[in-house]
């Protein structure tokens, strides 16, 4: 066997061998096959596809190329939840106390973000003193105590899927639905879920543009779950206009907060509430799923959730008195109001411009290496469909940037639409595929 072979195979759209694709993800973790190498088998892949058993191998030998992180001591089923990305999605921030207070272990390596799309560990790091980056019996322990813990990717979790992501990047093979999902579910696994809740991003701020793509993926992952005996339900969730009205890191630390507390906008409780509902059934805390998303509105109601999110905090050395009152996080040295100059109906806030925006005012990362300012970002003070007077502030901006401020108030007022017309609340869920 050699990768030569491997890479004329799929060249000629011929199906490879579970030992082929493993030869293939070992030899290039291991470096004895080149990145140009790499390159042509990526490329023939993006151009021919895979099967469904080929996208399944390619996930396991990427999950495998690395450590697995073993949960079983935890004696639960371990449910994890992944969003495909957006803007303004603090959903994990949110969902995960809330399940946790109904008993349903929260174990979760998250990522941080770059581009226009935020990452729940930037976030966290945005509440003074949290340690996003624990050893591995501490970040156990902390689930067997408390039932929650929230940290960085710490391990050497598929570093196949990191070589092979990073290829994609630099030879335009980044959208291509075998490669998507075994990227994702190659974390997944490897992080130790046995069962997988996902929400796939649909729309101008998501990775999946329209309803068909995001179905596929959907579809390919679901395939993917069913074959490695992981169980997999994908949620599709509108985002053409960002979630909620905070984007950027402390600033979506407070509206998670608040939406704790009972300030829920609609979206995002929308969202919170489907994802839960399907956690809590899966970990086998609840079987219907209306019971379930009953029962997380009484816990945001008795104030348990909010409790669950303070007793996380306190556990990995954040600052409570951040959490117990808003006004202590510190705010951008700029907050700028933007005036609607003109009245009437918000057709479109374009999420991926928003995210674009909330990026440059410096809430986001370009490279890997660039610092991030969690200070920065927008606060919008609509949604679409909502109705504006002229002179009405509209957003506004969060920044320690005075050189950005005029640009993105210009940014922004071009990329949110208004017109005469009203216009109906667009669906957040779009569709449930299991």
């Amino acid at each position: 066997m050699n990768v030569l072979e491997i890479i004329a195979k799929k060249r000629d759209s011929k199906t490879l061998t579970k030992e082929e694709i493993e030869y293939f993800v070992n030899g290039y973790t291991n470096n004895k096959i080149t990145d140009y190498q790499a390159a042509a088998f990526v490329m023939a892949v993006f151009i021919n596809g895979m099967t469904k058993q080929e996208t399944t191998d390619l996930t396991l030998a990427m999950a495998h190329s690395g450590e697995i992180l073993d949960l079983s001591t935890l004696n639960e089923i371990i449910v994890d939840k992944h969003s495909t990305g957006g803007v303004g999605d603090k959903i994990s921030l949110i969902l995960l106390p809330i399940v946790s207070s109904l008993g349903v272990p929260v174990a979760k390596m998250s990522g941080r973000g770059l581009g226009f799309t935020g990452g729940t560990i930037d976030k966290l790091e945005s509440i003074p003193g949290y340690k996003t980056e624990l050893e591995m019996n501490q970040f156990v322990e902390n689930v067997k105590q408390i039932g929650i813990s929230l940290i960085a990717q710490t391990l050497n979790l598929a570093p196949a899927d990191k070589k092979i992501y990073s290829l994609r990047d630099t030879i335009s093979c980044v959208e291509s639905i075998p490669l998507i999902a075994s990227s994702i579910m190659s974390k997944k696994i490897a992080s130790g879920a046995q069962k997988i809740v996902l929400d796939v991003t649909v729309g101008k701020g998501a990775f999946m543009h329209n309803i068909s793509q995001a179905r596929e993926l959907a579809n390919t992952m679901i395939d993917i779950g069913k074959l490695a005996n992981r169980q997999t339900v994908c949620i599709l969730t509108n985002m053409d206009e960002p979630l909620g009205y905070n984007i950027g890191n402390s600033l979506e630390v407070i509206e998670a907060v608040n939406f704790l507390k009972g300030d829920m906008p609609e979206d995002i409780k929308q969202v919170v509430l489907t994802i839960g509902s399907y956690m809590i059934k899966l970990a086998g805390k609840g079987e219907d799923l209306e019971e379930n998303k009953k029962n997380m509105l009484k816990n945001i109601e008795n104030g348990k959730a909010y409790e669950k999110f303070k007793q996380l905090v306190e556990k990995q050395g954040g600052e409570i008195s951040f959490i117990e009152n808003l006004d202590n996080i510190p705010r951008a040295k700029y907050i700028e109001p933007i005036y609607s100059q003109k009245s009437g109906y918000i057709h479109q806030i374009d999420a991926l411009e928003m995210g674009k925006i909330a990026c440059n005012l410096g809430a986001g990362r370009i490279t890997k290496e660039d610092i991030i300012d969690h200070q920065a970002g927008i606060i919008l003070q609509k949604k679409v469909a909502d109705f504006i007077e002229e002179g009405d502030v509209l957003a506004y901006i969060h920044t320690n940037k005075i050189e950005e401020l005029e640009a993105s108030k210009n940014n922004i007022l071009a990329n949110i639409k208004i017109e005469e017309e009203k216009i109906e609340k667009p669906k957040t869920i779009l569709e449930m595929m299991e």
